[in-house]
């Protein structure tokens, strides 16, 4: 007898999904842990996988199509037999079937504004292939704002060099391409920024938030990126060769500072405030179409190096849509970062469920006054907190964000 595969419920906050890719067609063999089709949930885009041995009989659905969680996407049985007829009704629209209840906002829905992952800058192409330009003639087209699909190249096989560039950038203005019209778009909206949408909204009008901020002398942090960098960065992998970002430090520092202030890694349940063992610490990635905020399980009991590798496997994994559900869940506590973007301080929205979410600033050169009440430039970073009253107070927020800043200021202790 044919066996039905529905739709899987791949995320908490799931009730519909948008088949992507068949990976097996009609008539193919399967068997037990193989992966037939791709789904595209609320968080991600995750494979199914088959629970049975037999033939792929027959796909209720076609790429591009949304089937509620529960609802049939194919029959699997053996050669010859003939797949049961069922319900191809379409998947009601987001609107309908995703309006929560206001009181019990998603849990695991990313809320922090991202941790940004630089893109690739990709490589200006023509009809006949990519650009061919040294990095020097890129960069002053870049900074320029000239096209070089537009240049015809000087150096060795028509490759585009710095003099290229800068003739191209004292043509009269006339020569040189207009820049795209904009245009008005009406995109629709995915799975993923729907879950968003439901997610913050709830957090931000069910949670009543308050913010703090304190700036902190970013100078020692700096210094001690650098050094641990010079010893581990040009190692082989294998030897414990990393290179550590500031993201990696922070992430570190914020775990490390619960140890001190535990009150901060709470949860509101509604009737009861859970205060939580471990620091399951989110960070937000930005990816195409949205945010994704995975979890770094236990961080208070890893060291800053697996800390960093855990980032980066996370980091991958969000970009190529390729996250479990249990690796962007159960987060008690959050922290973003928008340094990269010159953002020197900003409030992130709480993640539904945390008592916290901390806001990490760019490090900024700026007249100071130092202990000996000198004006020097010094190097300082401003860290937000955004907390929610429900669970927290200010002066646990105040006490957490003191505690970051000595670990961060003296970061020496991240390794104690």
């Amino acid at each position: 007898m044919a066996t039905l595969i529905d739709m899987p419920k791949l995320s908490d906050t799931m009730t519909v999904g948008t088949l992507v890719n068949w990976l097996k067609n009609e008539g193919d063999p399967v068997s037990n842990g193989d992966m037939i089709a791709e789904v595209e949930t609320d968080k991600a885009t995750m494979e199914v996988e088959c629970f049975e041995d037999g033939v792929l009989l027959k796909q209720y659905c076609s790429a591009g199509d949304e089937v509620p969680v529960g609802g049939a996407i194919a029959a699997i049985g053996e050669a010859g037999e003939d797949a049961p007829e069922v319900d191809s009704t379409p998947a009601p629209e987001a609107a309908e079937e995703a309006a929560p209840a206001p009181a019990e906002p998603a849990p695991t829905t990313p809320a922090a504004a991202p941790t940004p992952v630089a893109p690739a800058t990709p490589a200006p192409v023509t009809a006949s292939g990519p650009v061919k330009a040294s990095p020097l003639a890129k960069k002053i087209a870049a900074d320029k704002g000239i096209d070089l699909a537009a240049i015809q190249g000087s150096g060795p096989g028509g490759r585009i060099v710095k003099a290229d560039v800068l003739a191209a950038g004292n043509a009269p203005a006339a020569a040189r391409p207009a820049a795209p019209a904009m245009e008005a778009l009406s995109l629709p909206v995915s799975n993923m920024r729907k879950s968003i949408a439901r997610a913050l909204v709830g957090s931000k009008t069910q949670a009543p938030h308050f913010y703090l901020q304190m700036e902190v002398d970013g100078a020692p942090l700096a210094a001690f990126r650098k050094a641990i960098n010079a010893k581990y960065a040009d190692l082989p992998k294998e030897q414990g060769g990393i290179k550590f970002s500031v993201n990696d430090l922070t992430l570190k520092a914020a775990a490390e500072a619960v140890r001190r202030v535990p009150a901060i890694n709470r949860s509101w349940e509604g009737e009861t405030i859970q205060q939580h063992a471990n620091v399951h610490l989110a960070f937000g990635v930005a990816i195409d179409d949205g945010l994704l905020t995975p979890v770094i399980r236990a961080a208070e009991s890893k060291n800053l190096h697996q800390i960093s590798a855990e980032a980066k496997t996370l980091i991958k994994k969000a970009r190529d849509k390729k996250l479990a559900p249990d690796e962007m869940s159960g987060s008690t506590l959050t922290v973003t970062n928008l340094g990269m973007f010159g953002i020197s301080d900003f409030y992130g929205i709480i993640n539904p469920n945390n008592a916290a979410i901390l806001s990490i600033g760019a490090t900024i050169k700026k007249p100071v006054v130092n202990e000996f009440d000198q004006i020097v430039i010094g190097q300082t970073m401003k860290v937000g907190l955004s907390g929610d009253h429900r669970t927290i107070d200010g002066a646990v927020g105040a006490q957490y964000l003191q505690a970051l800043k000595e670990i961060l200021e003296a970061p020496a202790l991240m390794l104690i």
